[in-house]
């Protein structure tokens, strides 16, 4: 006798009607605007003109004449597209030229291209470590090193932000349990603004011998020497085992990839699935990004203007009376909480002319709400000041500071 179960038909869909009216109601929709110019100062988003100040154009490299030459000339020479893995047909002579570009400005043995930063952590992580080992990651770390971590297949254990004391005691703890372990930390965190302590993390990692891992995306062009990330701005070069950096931030394209020991990047080719099963980075952005990295190797006045714009609105934001968090890196998030009244003062800003997107959960803890302004050496006194006039108005119209 066959026992038929009656499955009642209806919209399969309507859990996520149901998830996005209450994503509303809690004011943590996310609504996404459409810009219509090349990065900078100013930016044509939803139809009218407004200062730019959430962008990640650190160095204002997005739409420099520079790097536009060098991938239109790319584009002539070898096409839009690779057309394949690097492990297959995808290796162009200018990815090998990248790499060693890469590696020379870092100063590292080695680096190894990835499609995104992103890609870098979800390839790097699952190679160094898997069953039986264990990864200390800070709890605030990058939803990349999030993944990364989940994929691996290692015991996460997260220690508390920026703490050496309290890591200290986890690795007291757990270290002897597992056979390989792996301590990853942001190098400046995105959302707060504030650096790890690249130092104490070190020793401890040498004391409990567990390799090291940075993911440095917002310190490449922005700290150390010329820019060279937070390895250097410690003087730590040849004591942290991985570096990730970005290409989408500081360098203006996009692309991301890992420096470190030769020993390294050789296992990663063979074993980081985003490199092996994903199409190389295209020839346009290849090229651009060598464009970059030729730039900070030239000077670092670009880097030094960011410096220069970053004290400046910091302290004028905090004369005005905001609460810029803990930030000590050109990005300076103005701590708000309630997630309406953040959205509605990026509404009142985009109103005014500025562009400066509300951040609330899931990209930062529920009760955390923030906007953050992003600084870039692109940036002259003028928009700097006439910002801070706008964000000081709409602070006093919705008493946020008198």
């Amino acid at each position: 006798m066959t026992c038929r179960v009656e499955v009642a038909m209806g919209n399969n869909m309507a859990w996520i009607e149901e998830a996005l009216r209450e994503l509303r109601e809690k004011n943590l929709y996310t609504t996404i605007r459409t810009v219509a110019s090349p990065q900078g100062p100013w930016l044509e988003v939803d139809g009218r003109q407004v200062l730019n100040f959430c962008s990640n154009n650190y160095l204002g490299l997005a739409s420099d004449a520079r790097l536009v030459r060098a991938a239109q000339e790319a584009c002539e020479r070898f096409g839009v597209g690779p057309a394949a893995v690097r492990t297959i047909a995808g290796t162009l002579a200018l990815h090998l030229e990248l790499e060693t570009s890469l590696a020379r400005f870092k100063e590292v043995e080695a680096t190894l291209l990835f499609q995104s930063g992103f890609c870098a952590n979800l390839g790097t992580i699952p190679a160094l470590v898997g069953a039986g080992d264990a990864i200390f990651s800070d709890e605030l770390n990058h939803a990349s090193i999030i993944d990364g971590c989940r994929l691996s297949r290692a015991e996460i254990i997260r220690y508390p932000h920026n703490d050496p004391a309290g890591l200290r005691s986890l690795l007291e703890e757990h270290r002897a349990h597992y056979r390989r372990a792996l301590l990853i930390t942001d190098g400046v965190f995105s959302m707060d603004g504030d650096i790890a302590p690249l130092p104490e993390l070190v020793a401890l990692a040498e004391e409990f011998d567990c390799m090291t891992m940075v993911d440095d995306a917002h310190g490449e062009g922005v700290l150390g020497r010329d820019g060279r990330g937070i390895v250097h701005h410690f003087g730590l070069q040849g004591k942290v085992d991985v570096e990730v950096g970005t290409l989408s931030k500081a360098f203006g394209v996009v692309g991301g990839y890992v420096a470190g020991k030769a020993l390294i990047i050789e296992w990663l080719r063979q074993r980081a699935r985003p490199f092996l099963f994903s199409s190389a980075m295209t020839p346009a952005d290849t090229a651009a990004c060598l464009a970059a990295v030729s730039i900070l190797e030239e000077n670092d006045a670009l880097v030094s203007k960011l410096w220069k714009n970053t004290y400046y609105f910091k302290d004028q934001m905090q004369l005005l009376g905001f609460d810029l968090g803990q930030s000590v890196t050109p990005i300076t998030p103005l701590m708000l909480k309630d997630e309406m009244l953040t959205q509605r003062f990026s509404q009142r800003l985009f109103e005014e002319g500025i562009f400066a997107t509300a951040i609330a959960y899931p990209t930062v803890p529920l009760g955390k709400a923030r906007i953050r302004f992003m600084l870039s050496a692109v940036h002259e006194r003028e928009h700097m000041d006439e910002a801070l006039t706008i964000i000081a108005r709409v602070g006093r119209e919705l008493e946020v500071i008198r």
